[in-house]
C-alpha cells in the first residue's frame, strides 16, 4: 500500500523519471531536465504524496504532440502538454508500499512552451516548470475540465507550487 505520511513528511521519497525526446528540433539541456525534476518533486511534496514514484517525460515538437492530441483527445491541434495517468486517485492507497508507483506519462511540446513563454513574458524554464506541475496534478487526479470550481482549485495549486520553485528564467 502506498504510504501517505501525516503532517511532517520526510523528503526521502525517490522520483524516477524516464526522459525521452521525440521529433526534430527539440533541445534538451541539463538545466531543463533539472527543472522538470524539481517541478514534479515539488508537486508531489505539495500534494503530500510521499511515496517513491515513476514518471515518463517526453519532450517533443508541435507535430508530435498534435498527432497525440488527435489520437487520444480527438483534437486536431498542437497543445502544450498532455498527461496520461495510470491510476485514479482512490487507487493509490491499494498500491504496494515496497515499489515505486508508476504515475503515468507527461508529453510536453517544447515548441509550444517556448511560444507561450514569449507571449506571457517569462522564460522557457519557468513555462516548462509550470506545464510539468500542471501535468503532474493531472497524473494525481485533478482535472480542470470538470468545472469552474476544480479549474480554480487547480490554478491555485499550480501558482503556489510554482512560487515555491522560484524560477526566474
Amino acid at each position: 500500500m502506498a504510504k501517505m505520511i501525516g503532517h511532517h513528511p520526510p523528503r526521502g521519497a525517490r522520483l524516477y523519471i524516464d526522459f525521452s525526446v521525440r521529433g526534430e528540433g527539440v533541445l534538451f539541456p541539463y538545466r531543463m531536465k533539472k527543472v522538470i525534476r524539481e517541478a514534479i518533486e515539488e508537486t508531489l511534496f505539495y500534494e503530500r504524496r510521499y511515496f517513491d514514484a515513476e514518471v515518463s517525460v517526453t519532450l517533443c515538437n508541435n507535430d508530435v504532440i498534435r498527432e497525440l492530441n488527435r489520437t487520444y483527445r480527438e483534437k486536431d491541434s498542437a497543445t502544450d502538454v498532455l498527461s496520461f495517468p495510470l491510476y485514479e486517485p482512490e487507487e493509490f492507497e491499494a498500491l504496494p508500499e515496497d515499489e515505486p508507483v508508476p504515475l503515468g506519462d507527461i508529453v510536453l511540446s517544447c515548441e509550444r512552451a517556448a511560444i507561450q513563454a514569449q507571449e506571457l513574458g517569462h522564460g522557457l524554464l519557468r513555462e516548462v516548470a509550470f506545464l510539468c506541475i500542471h501535468s503532474t496534478l493531472h497524473l494525481l487526479g485533478y482535472d480542470h475540465e470538470r468545472g469552474a470550481e476544480e479549474e480554480e482549485d487547480m490554478c491555485r495549486r499550480q501558482r503556489e507550487i510554482l512560487e515555491k520553485l522560484k524560477i526566474e528564467e
